[in-house]
C-alpha cells in the first residue's frame, strides 16, 4: 500500500517542476479544490492520545483526512506515527499533505529553562541556540510547526503564563521575538532542520484583568500600540510563519475576530504573508463571550475578521459551506485562507516529499544529543539569578567550596526529576532517569572529603509538618544548609493563574525552623513566575531563584552554587513585595503627585502601608564579582531628528575576585511629551565578560528612531525635545545624563 500510495502521489511532481514559484503552484492547486476540500484545510485536529504515546485518531478523523477535509494535526509526534497518517493525507483527491504542529514551547527532547529564565540570561543568541535545537529535534521527530514564542507583553504575575514569554518590557520583548523566530525557523523554511513558529498570542493576552486566564483586556489603542502590538510585529519582520490568536477580547471584541488587528494591523500595514490559527477551540468560544450567537455566527466573524485555521472548535468544517451558501461569506476570504496555508505547505517542501520530516536516522541522532545537553546545562547556569549573597562570618556565603563540607540538602525540589522541566514540556517515558536532580548535580561535584545530607523537609502543596524536626536535626549536622523551595511546576502555565504568588503551603515554615538553627542558609526559589518572599529576602543571606531549568536543571545549580559559573542572570520581570502592588514594572508613568521616594506617602501616589518599589527591580540581578560602572559621556548634548547619532560611553570595571559578565544597561525618559511618557524606558544593553581588575569602555548608540512613541493620533512620531539617560546595572541605574532631540 506505501508503495501504490506513493507511486500515485509523484505523479503531481512534474505540476511541481514546471511551477516557477510557489505563488503559481498554490494558485493551480487552489483552482482544482473543492469547496469541501479548502474547507478541509482550515481545520486542525488533535490527536486523542499523548503526543508520545500511541496514535490515536478515531475513525471518522481518518477519514476525512483521507477525504482532504483536514489541514493540521496536533499532539502526533514521531516519524513512523507521522509518516502512518501523512499515508493517510496523500490518498486524498489532491494528494495535499498534512501540517503536524506540536507545543515545543522550551526543548523537544532536551528541555531547556522556560522561556522566561531564558530572558533572565538577557543573552539572545542564547535564546536563539535554544531554539535553534528544539527545532532541529523537533524536526527530527515528524514536527512541522511549533506553537512558540509567546511574545506577550506581561506584567501580572499572578497570570500563569508568564513563564512562556520574555516579562515586561516591550524593547526586551521585540529582541526577543526576533531571536527565537530566528532559531524556530533557522535558515528559513524548506530546511529540514527548521520548524514553522507562531507568535501568541494576539493579541494583549498579557493585560489580562486580575491576571486570570482567559479574561478580557481593555486597553487604549494607544497602549495596544506602543506596548503590546511591537513584538508581534518584530516577529513579522523576522519571517514568523504563522500568528495564534488570543483568548481575550480586546476591547470588547474577541481576537479571534478582530479585524482592526488582523486585518487592518497585520495583514494590511504589516503586508503578513502567514496565516493566523485560533488558538484552541477560541472561534467557538465566542458564543460564551457574548460575542457570537452560535456556531455559525462565530464562523463567519472569525473567517471575515482574519483568522485562516480553526483549531478544534470544529466551527469551520461545519458551517463554512453554508455561509457561502447563504451569501455570508464570499469565496474569495476562504480562498486567501487557504493559499496562506498552502504556501506554508510549499515551503517546507512537503509536495514536493511530505514524508522529508520523517527520517528514522535523524530521529536517532536528536533522541539523546550530547552537545543538545551541554547547550541546555550552559543555558541553564546563565538563566540563574543572584537575588542575595549577603556576608557571613565576614565574606558572601556563595560560592561554596567543594571541599571538606557538609551540606545539607533540604525541600521538596532537593531529588525532583520531571518537576525540573516545569510546564509545558514535551514528556517522554525516560524522563526520570536522564532528568539531572539537583541533588545529583551537586553529588557529582563535592569532592570526596565533603558529605551531602538529604530530606525533603515537607511537601510543596499541603499543611504537613510531620518531617521538621528531621529536617532540623539535618540542619545542625550540617555547616551549609541549602533550602530547594518554590512553587510546583504545574502551578504556572495555562490556566495556572494564582491569586497569591507565596511560597504555597508550609515551606516558609521550614524556611523559618531552619533558619532559626543558626545555620548559613542558601535558599533556591524553582518558579515560572515572580513570587513574593520577603521575610527569606530580610532574613536569608543567599538567594538564588533558579526558576525551572530542563534536563540539566541539577547540574546548572550546581555550576553556579560552587563557583564555576558566576551568575550573571538579571530579571525581565519586576518581583512585588504583595500581591497589592500588582500590575508593577519600571516604566509607568508618572502622575501629577509622585512620590519622591518609598518614604513619601503624604497626598501623593503612594501606598500609606508599603513602599512603591518592587522587592526586586526589573534588571537586578548580582554577581560573585563586583562591577563599577563610571564616566558617563555623550558625543553631543543635542541629537538631530533626522539622520542623526548619539553615542553613550561608559568605563566599566571588574572590581571583584572573580572574572564574571555583568548586563549595562541603558534608558531614556523623554521629560515633556504630547501625550505622558514612561519614567524610564529600557533602550539598549550589553552584556560583557571582564576578568577581575579588567576594565572596559562600553559603547551605545542611540538615533531618534528609538525615540519614537505613538501619539493620540495613532501616529509613530519623534517629538522635540529634552530627555534624561540613565546607565546602569538595573533599571534603577544610577548614572544620568541630559540630551535634547531637536529638529
Amino acid at each position: 500500500m506505501k508503495k501504490l500510495v506513493l507511486a500515485s502521489f509523484l505523479l503531481t511532481i512534474p505540476l511541481l517542476a514546471v511551477c516557477q514559484n510557489g505563488e503559481k503552484f498554490v494558485n493551480d492547486l487552489l483552482s482544482k479544490m473543492t469547496l469541501d476540500e479548502k474547507i478541509g484545510q482550515l481545520n486542525q485536529y488533535t490527536s486523542d492520545g499523548a503526543a508520545t504515546g500511541k496514535i490515536t485518531v478515531d475513525a471518522e478523523k481518518e477519514k476525512q483526512i483521507r477525504e482532504g477535509k483536514v489541514g493540521s494535526m496536533l499532539n502526533v509526534m514521531g516519524v513512523d506515527k507521522t509518516r502512518a497518517l501523512q499515508e493517510v493525507a496523500i490518498q486524498s483527491r489532491l494528494h495535499i499533505p498534512l501540517l503536524f504542529g506540536l507545543d515545543v514551547i522550551h526543548g523537544l527532547r532536551t528541555t531547556f529553562p522556560i522561556p522566561l529564565a531564558e530572558a533572565a540570561s538577557w543573552d539572545m543568541w542564547l535564546m536563539e541556540k535554544s531554539a535553534r535545537i528544539a527545532a532541529t529535534e523537533a524536526s527530527a521527530y515528524g514536527i512541522h510547526w511549533t506553537f512558540a514564542p509567546m511574545v506577550d507583553i506581561a506584567r501580572d504575575p499572578r497570570w500563569g503564563r508568564v513563564m512562556e514569554g520574555a516579562g515586561e518590557d516591550t524593547y526586551f520583548g521585540c529582541l526577543a521575538a526576533r531571536a527565537r523566530v530566528k532559531g524556530f525557523q533557522g535558515a528559513g523554511l524548506g530546511n529540514t532542520d527548521a520548524i514553522m513558529a507562531c507568535a501568541k498570542h494576539f493579541a494583549a493576552y498579557g493585560a489580562a484583568v486580575g491576571g486570570r486566564d482567559y479574561n478580557s483586556v481593555d486597553m487604549s489603542l494607544r497602549q495596544l500600540n506602543e506596548t503590546y502590538l511591537p513584538p508581534f510585529r518584530a516577529a513579522v519582520e523576522s519571517g514568523v510563519a504563522t500568528l495564534m490568536n488570543s483568548f481575550n477580547d480586546i476591547n470588547g471584541i474577541p481576537a479571534t475576530a478582530n479585524s482592526y488587528i488582523l486585518r487592518d494591523k497585520l495583514k494590511k500595514e504589516w503586508n503578513f504573508k502567514g496565516f493566523v490559527v485560533s488558538d484552541w477551540g477560541s472561534i467557538g468560544e465566542m458564543i460564551p463571550h457574548g460575542y457570537a450567537k452560535d456556531s455559525y455566527d462565530a464562523a463567519k466573524k472569525a473567517i471575515l475578521a482574519g483568522s485562516d485555521m480553526d483549531m478544534e472548535s470544529r466551527c469551520y468544517r461545519d458551517n463554512l459551506k453554508q455561509l457561502v451558501a447563504d451569501g455570508r461569506v464570499p469565496v474569495s476570504f476562504i480562498d486567501d485562507a487557504v493559499k496562506r496555508i498552502l504556501l506554508k505547505k510549499y515551503e517546507l517542501g512537503l509536495f514536493k516529499d511530505p514524508f522529508r520530516f520523517c527520517n528514522e536516522q535523524r530521529q536517532q541522532q536528536q533522541t539523546n544529543n550530547a552537545d543538545n545537553r551541554k547547550a541546555a546545562r550552559e543555558i541553564g547556569e546563565k538563566s540563574v539569578v543572584l537575588l542575595e549573597n549577603k556576608p557571613v562570618n565576614g565574606k558572601p556565603l556563595l560560592p561554596l567550596s567543594k571541599k571538606n563540607m557538609t551540606l545539607a540538602l533540604i525541600g521538596p525540589f532537593a531529588k525532583a526529576t520531571v518537576e525540573n522541566h516545569g510546564f509545558w514540556s514535551v514528556a517522554f517515558p525516560d524522563d526520570a532517569q536522564r532528568i539531572v536532580s539537583l541533588y545529583d548535580g551537586i553529588a557529582l561535584q563535592l569532592d570526596k572529603s565533603s558529605t551531602l545530607l538529604y530530606t525533603k523537609g515537607c511537601n510543596v502543596k499541603d499543611e504537613d509538618t510531620s518531617n521538621f524536626g528531621a529536617a532540623v536535626d539535618l540542619a545542625n549536622k550540617a555547616d551549609v544548609v541549602i533550602l530547594s523551595l518554590g512553587e510546583a511546576p504545574d502551578m504556572s502555565g495555562e490556566a495556572k493563574s494564582r491569586s497569591s504568588i507565596r511560597l504555597p503551603g508550609v515551606q516558609e515554615d521550614l524556611l523559618k525552623r531552619v533558619c532559626a538553627t543558626g545555620k548559613p542558609v542558601i535558599l533556591l526559589i524553582s518558579a515560572g513566575r515572580p513570587l513574593v518572599f520577603n521575610w527569606a529576602a530580610d532574613n536569608v543571606p543567599a538567594i538564588l531563584y533558579t526558576w525551572w531549568l530542563g534536563t540539566e536543571a541539577g547540574n546548572s545549580i550546581a555550576d553556579v552554587l560552587f563557583g564555576e559559573y558566576n551568575p550573571a542572570g538579571k530579571l525581565p520581570m519586576s518581583f512585588p513585595r504583595t500581591e497589592g502592588q500588582i500590575p508593577i514594572y519600571y516604566n509607568h508613568y508618572s502622575t501629577g503627585r509622585p512620590a519622591k521616594n518609598d518614604d513619601d506617602k503624604n497626598y501623593v501616589s503612594a501606598y500609606i502601608d508599603l513602599q512603591n518599589s518592587p522587592r526586586y527591580a526589573f534588571g537586578y540581578g548580582l554577581s560573585y564579582t563586583s562591577f563599577d560602572i563610571a564616566n558617563l559621556k555623550l558625543s553631543s548634548d543635542k541629537l538631530k531628528i533626522k539622520g542623526d547619532k548619539l553615542k553613550v560611553t561608559v568605563d566599566v570595571k571588574n572590581t571583584g575576585n572573580y572574572d564574571g559578565e555583568e548586563v549595562v544597561q541603558l534608558y531614556v525618559r523623554d521629560l515633556v511629551g504630547s501625550v505622558v511618557r514612561p519614567v524610564r524606558e529600557l533602550k539598549g544593553f550589553q552584556k560583557i565578560f571582564l576578568k577581575k581588575g579588567e576594565m572596559r569602555n562600553v559603547e551605545f548608540t542611540l538615533s531618534p528612531d528609538d525615540l519614537k512613541f505613538y501619539n493620540n493620533d495613532l501616529q509613530h512620531i519623534n517629538e522635540s525635545g529634552e530627555y534624561d539617560l540613565f546607565v546602569g546595572n538595573s533599571s534603577q541605574a544610577a548614572l544620568k545624563g541630559h540630551f535634547e532631540l531637536t529638529e
